[in-house]
């Protein structure tokens, strides 16, 4: 009745409601951690040279927890907040390829895939093929599907026990770098991502 628990599909399971959600957010934010999250991700943007995130799954989409703008005059505006879809951005794609089997199937049967590009999957077996390549490489890609003229990169930040409960992006206009260049720095991205997940047990 206060919002912290919802009830999941079978009946007997709960899942955190949309207060605990926001409680959980905040608590992410709290200065301490937030400063040096930020900090680490600021090397990394300055590293790449193009914009780095964090962001966070809720029930209906990943949110944007924090970001390091590129020095580059031409930008793409996804301030902290923002709400971006599962199935057409990195972020998402690694959120779902971390599922089980029968909840990505759950998600597959129930989701609306809105096109947003000529490169957005909307065909649930090609997304779900992209969802297995992702699994394989531990890596999710978006080559122009949320955003014409855009690519991304992710990576999964874990907590105990290997739990997925972030991720770590870039991307960049395809003025300045095509997928490919982007793959290049999976390295960096694991290695921010690894940093950030030993901020969650300090």
């Amino acid at each position: 009745a206060e919002g912290f628990l919802m009830r999941e599909l079978d009946g007997r399971s709960y899942t955190p409601g949309r207060r605990l959600r926001r409680l959980s957010t905040n608590v992410l934010s709290s200065l301490r951690i937030r400063t040096a999250r930020l900090a680490v991700l600021g090397r990394l943007a300055e590293t790449i040279g193009e914009t780095c995130n964090i962001a966070v799954p809720d029930r209906e989409a990943m949110v944007y927890l924090d970001r390091v703008e590129t020095k580059w005059p031409l930008r793409i505006q996804l301030p902290v907040g923002t709400q971006v879809p599962f199935h057409c951005t990195a972020s998402g794609k690694m959120y779902l390829a971390t599922l089980n089997d029968a909840h990505l199937e759950s998600y597959l049967r129930a989701a609306t895939l809105e096109r947003r590009t000529e490169r957005t999957l909307t065909d649930v077996d090609a997304l779900r093929d992209e969802i297995r390549r992702t699994r394989e490489r531990e890596m999710a890609e978006d080559a122009e599907e949320f955003m014409e003229g855009m690519i991304a990169a992710a990576v999964p930040i874990r907590a105990d026990q290997g739990r997925m409960v972030s991720t770590v992006s870039f991307h960049a206009p395809t003025l300045r770098m095509s997928m490919t260049q982007a793959r290049r720095h999976e390295p960096l991205l694991r290695a921010a991502a690894q940093e950030l997940s030993s901020l969650l047990v300090a």
